[in-house]
């Protein structure tokens, strides 16, 4: 008997040394197909190899030669348009909010996704097909190059990837310039908005009488008649709007805070520029009548703008610590409790 279950105990301890082996190979073959090999984890972006920048240089080569004409047309009305020059901090945004989560996304276990491949085709075949329609519509073009190169991070890298990529992807929208005639249509009710605050602040001015006309004021100081003033295009506060509520999202999305909060920040952006550019309205103005003229216009109407920056960054600041200052939440300390068996 003894020797039987000498034998048997044997048995066992082989079973269990070779069930045991082939958890421990299980575990390793897990642990490498993360890519930073067993029992380590990736920490920089120089872990990758060079093998994978080259694929990556590809992918992005075969991108280009595909989207070439509208990536060259957008970076050229970055360029030409200071209402859109914003749009060289998008991407520099987009690859920072990427950083942010740059260990989530080394150590990920990559699982292609067939749906990818499948938007991917999609993207590829109605990018020509907008262009060659007649009835083709312009600014679908390069929101489906930036539809494209998400399917691309889905196809490649699957849903996980997707999860800490699709707001850098998606970010990249801000840096569109949108078609002119909405543009127009949104800039013009922001003009006559600018225009009529504007004139019932200058009417406060002993000596001023103002007329708001549209998105012309008429000015008359002391009783003489000057020239009239143009709320152009330039002063719609468009420009200021599209940069604030770009970097709103990103302040979102970076500082920790419930969801609500982050909403009503966001919401914020739209109502804290249009009054900053009533405000910047209202300061050309004054300076137009009471000063000169020419400090109103050109390099100075353009530095008044940029200063109207930090007053929006202030009031959104003010809100956010209003929002963490009056509202606190609540967190729940559990208490460990041990049961002990006599």
């Amino acid at each position: 008997m003894a020797d039987k279950e000498s034998i048997i105990d044997k048995g066992l301890l082989k079973s269990g040394n070779k069930q045991s082996s082939i958890v421990q190979h299980q575990n390793g073959v897990s642990r490498s197909s993360f890519g930073a090999g067993a029992g380590s984890s990736r920490t920089g972006w120089h872990e990758l190899g060079v093998h994978n920048y080259v694929k990556m240089l590809i992918i992005a080569g075969l991108f280009y030669c595909l989207f070439h004409n509208e990536i060259d047309r957008i970076v050229q009305r970055w360029v030409s348009d200071s209402s859109w020059s914003h749009g060289f901090l998008i991407p520099l945004f987009s690859l920072y909010f990427i950083n942010q989560h740059k260990t989530e996304i080394l150590n990920l276990q990559i699982r292609p996704s067939y749906w990818g491949l499948f938007f991917l085709i999609c993207g590829i075949v109605f990018y020509p097909l907008n262009i060659a329609s007649p009835s083709g519509y312009a600014y679908l073009r390069p929101i489906g190059m930036i539809a494209t190169l998400g399917a691309i991070v889905l196809f490649l890298g699957g849903w996980r990837l997707v999860k800490y990529t699709w707001l850098p992807v998606a970010f990249l929208v801000f840096a569109v310039p949108l078609p002119s005639r909405y543009y127009v249509a949104l800039t013009m009710p922001m003009r006559k908005l600018a225009a009529a605050v504007s004139t019932a602040l200058l009417n406060l001015v002993s000596g001023v009488e103002a007329t708001a006309n549209g998105v012309v004021i008429d000015v008359i100081y002391n009783g003489q008649h000057i020239e009239p003033l143009n709320v152009a295009e330039a002063c719609s506060g468009m420009r200021l709007l599209m940069a604030f509520l770009a970097l709103g999202v990103a302040m979102a999305y970076l500082h920790y805070r419930p969801i609500w909060q982050r909403i009503i920040l966001l919401a914020s952006t739209i109502p804290i520029a249009v009054f900053c550019n009533m405000i910047r309205v209202t300061v050309i103005g004054f300076i137009y009548i009471f000063w000169d003229p020419r400090y109103a216009q050109d390099v100075y109407h353009d530095m008044l703008g940029m200063a109207m920056l930090p007053l929006a960054f202030a009031l959104y600041g003010s809100l956010a610590w209003f929002m963490s200052s009056l509202f606190i939440e609540e967190t729940k300390v559990a208490e460990d409790i041990v049961i002990r068996k006599r």
